[in-house]
């Protein structure tokens, strides 16, 4: 069990919020199912488009450079010879799609045994809410530094909001998500979470569901 407290956006504690970590994670921790999930999600961001010429895509004459015999040199082909200076790579590299994809079921317990992490480590902190009527960067700097957050952090809460994205982006080093699209990469990457209280509830709901 968890007791995290409730701020308002002042940053004064205005209520408590129990969290049964072994109701969502009751295996635990583990920490392959982590680092399997954190590498998954990595490579799905790799763009794969890198590529070099192989000897026969380098431009140039297929002309052997001098006579196989009687110069007193190594014998030699092409110019395009990958140990020849200018010439293609021995092992040129392709585009290829780098993405693979582990268990629906492994991922979603992942992404709980990383929040419970958080938790654990004292990073998790919740707000009774977060709205902004327009895109306004000073009030969620504001409410952080009410907070005392000034590490990387991950806001999470309860549904998509544009006003709340817009007022996020420009902050480095800060990301918004709703609890919907957590997953194990996005929680731990950041050193913080700050969750409203709507997405903690909703979290918890979901994570011991018997569905889940």
């Amino acid at each position: 069990m968890a007791n995290l407290p409730i701020y308002d956006k002042t940053g004064a504690q205005v209520g408590d919020f129990e969290v049964n970590t072994e109701a969502i994670a009751p295996k635990g921790i583990n920490k392959q199912l982590l680092h399997d999930a954190v590498v998954m999600y990595q490579a799905n961001l790799r763009q794969g488009s890198v590529k070099t010429k192989s000897r026969r895509e380098v431009a140039g004459t297929g002309k052997k450079l001098f006579r196989q015999k009687g110069t007193g040199n190594a014998r030699a082909g092409m110019r395009q010879s990958g140990v020849r200076r200018g010439g293609g790579h021995i092992f040129a590299l392709r585009p290829r799609d780098w993405s693979y994809r582990l268990p629906r079921k492994a991922l979603k317990l992942a992404t709980k045994m990383a929040v419970v992490s958080k938790i654990n480590e004292n990073f998790v902190k919740l707000v009774d809410g977060i709205s902004v009527d327009a895109p306004k960067t000073k009030e969620i700097a504001s409410l952080l530094k009410n907070l005392s957050i000034d590490s990387s952090l991950l806001i999470v809460v309860d549904a998509y909001d544009l006003n709340i994205y817009k007022s996020v982006r420009n902050i480095p080093r800060v990301d918004v998500l709703p609890v919907s699209d957590l997953n194990a990469y996005a929680v731990l990457r950041p050193k913080q979470v700050l969750m409203t209280k709507a997405a903690m509830e909703k979290f918890v709901a979901n994570a011991t569901s018997a569905a889940e």
